[in-house]
């Protein structure tokens, strides 16, 4: 062949077609593997970029051994074993929860004919008055943040007015449409919002913090064409962010809070920001130990890489607005932080709410379209709603407005003195109370509601049964193993009550773990709290804490 003649290949013969498409299917192959090595070399390099190479390797360590034991759970002989156990646990489970015995009549059919008005009334009664712990008495954690006996009355009269009444219709109702407008109003005061500033009221802290990942998600979507969103959450955050992850397809890359601190770890969360991040989140405080994040340095990484930034403030609500004023200290955390763009606050919590309450405040108006629903072509109608619910109870809007209207500035700050203060009386009980602070160590620097504490020497989950069975419906905590008590009102006057009782229980569990080293005995049989969290503690694999989570939430529905 002279030089400089290039052959061309000659595509009639079958050699010559076999050939290209040999070269085609090699080439589109090629592209595949390529594609294949971009995109997971990009999520490896993520990993080890923002979480390090150690931390990393233990993430892939901790997949395999997840994989494996999972494998191992749907072996034929071990499958049946397990599911006969998940069976027995929940049997038992149903036995605590759904009532039966002699007294006891379940109504699964609409009577014949329809109950007077003393028949109903006695049978609510009778309801009420089902054994319960007594949150009246001060001895629930959280739960139920109630006003008092005062207010209560007032909420009611409040639902005898507006009962009927629902704010998708404000020609129908304006006073709905007024008293909703007032409340998120007076929220975003409180919050130090900037004159352009909006906001919508929700059913729950669950739907503020969705909603606001819905905004972000659509703020990314059209802005900046993001298709595969991700969020930098906290380890501590509320874990409906979790949910509002799994409902939209979101990307979660979780953040360490390590001791001392157990803030949100800064140098992660910069070095997990990349290209497909939609949104940082902060709270103030979190709910498992009580903590307010970093929130200026959370502003400073959104602001510089220009990313939302949502605060939490759901359980911190009409407390944390109130610290400074009611002589505690305090940290920045709402819109006078320049990068904050949302925060969530629950109404029904310590603004003492009829429970259905929250509201979602937005930096901008703007901001807040986001998380709109319009449909301007249905067969109905033009139709639009602010968030997730259609129809909704004017009655709890109703509530909510006469209970800030009654408790007001004054009232919200006594409160916040009186809680914060029976908090900080509690931690300095755990610190100086010998029989507590040799075995029970504090997580963190907690400044609002929340005490949380471990054990370093003593079985925590032992002491939190041991303290239910003293009549106390405490919070336990996993990852790691603690307890926390989130203060309310009814728990301010018996502070002294719990701490006592605290002190026998530590006391006793001591004992118990100095006569099973002394006598060579097995350790005892572990209560509830013991036994579940602390077998999810030690399995790989969350599969059968699942089931069991499911189970729980079949009985809740069995008549």
């Amino acid at each position: 062949m002279a030089p400089g003649i290039t052959t061309v290949l000659d595509v009639r013969t079958p050699a010559a077609r076999r050939q290209l498409a040999k070269t085609t299917v090699d080439l589109f192959r090629n592209l595949l593997l390529l594609l294949f090595i971009v995109r997971y070399s990009r999520v490896a390099l993520t990993y080890l970029y923002g979480y390090g190479p150690i931390a990393s390797a233990k993430m892939g360590y901790a997949a395999l051994r997840k994989s494996l034991y999972r494998i191992f759970l749907s072996l034929p002989g071990v499958r049946g074993k397990v599911q006969a156990e998940i069976k027995q646990t929940l049997e038992e489970l149903e036995k605590k929860l759904v009532p039966s015995g002699p007294g006891i009549t379940r109504y699964t059919a609409l009577p014949a004919s329809g109950w007077g008005p003393e028949q109903v009334r006695a049978e609510l009664e009778k309801l009420h008055e089902m054994k319960h712990t007594r949150w009246e008495d001060g001895r629930v954690s959280g739960a139920v943040y109630h006003g008092g006996k005062e207010l209560q009355d007032l909420q009611m009269e409040a639902f005898g007015r507006f009962g009927v009444a629902n704010p998708i219709h404000p020609d129908v109702f304006p006073g709905v449409r007024k008293m909703e407008a007032e409340v998120v109003a007076m929220v975003l005061g409180m919050f130090n919002a900037p004159a352009d500033a909006a906001g919508v009221s929700t059913s729950g802290g669950s739907e503020s913090i969705i909603m606001a990942v819905l905004s972000a998600r659509e703020k990314a979507r059209i802005e900046r064409r993001v298709t595969k969103p991700e969020i930098i959450l906290p380890e501590t955050a509320h874990t409906a962010f979790r949910k509002a992850a799994a409902y939209f397809k979101i990307t979660v890359h979780y953040v360490p809070c390590p001791g001392p601190t157990y803030k949100a770890s800064l140098s992660h969360v910069s070095r997990l920001i990349n290209s497909n991040t939609i949104l940082l989140v902060g709270s103030a405080p979190n709910f498992p130990h009580g903590i307010i994040d970093d929130i200026p340095g959370l502003s400073r990484l959104a602001l510089r890489r220009n990313i939302p930034l949502h605060v939490d403030c759901c359980l911190g609500s009409f407390l944390v607005p109130f610290l400074e004023r009611a002589g505690y200290d305090t940290e920045p955390f709402d819109f006078r932080v320049k990068g904050v763009t949302s925060i969530s606050c629950d109404t029904h919590k310590y603004g003492f709410a009829p429970k259905g309450n929250s509201t979602l405040l937005y930096r901008s108006a703007a901001l807040r379209k986001y998380q709109y629903f319009i449909s301007p072509d249905w067969s109905g109608g033009v139709y639009a709603s602010p968030g997730i619910a259609g129809s909704r109870p004017g009655a709890l809007i109703a509530g909510c407005w006469a209970s800030m209207m009654s408790v007001g500035e004054a009232g919200y700050i006594t409160s916040c003195h009186q809680i914060v203060g029976a908090a900080k009386k509690m931690a300095e009980g755990l610190r100086s109370r010998d029989t507590l602070r040799n075995d029970l160590r504090i997580l963190g620097k907690p400044l609002v509601s929340v005490v949380a504490f471990t054990s370093d020497t003593l079985d925590i989950y032992n002491i939190a049964d041991a303290m239910s069975g003293k009549g106390w419906h405490l919070n336990a905590l996993q990852s790691p193993a603690a307890i926390h008590v989130a203060v309310t009102l009814p728990i301010v006057p018996v502070v002294d009550e719990l701490l006592n009782d605290l002190e026998a229980c530590v006391e006793e569990e001591r004992e118990k773990q100095r006569q099973a080293v002394v006598e060579g005995k097995p350790k005892a049989k572990k209560g509830d709290a013991a036994a579940l969290y602390g077998v999810a503690g030690a399995l790989p694999d969350k599969t059968i804490v699942e089931d069991l989570a499911a189970g729980f939430l079949d009985c809740l529905y069995k008549a």
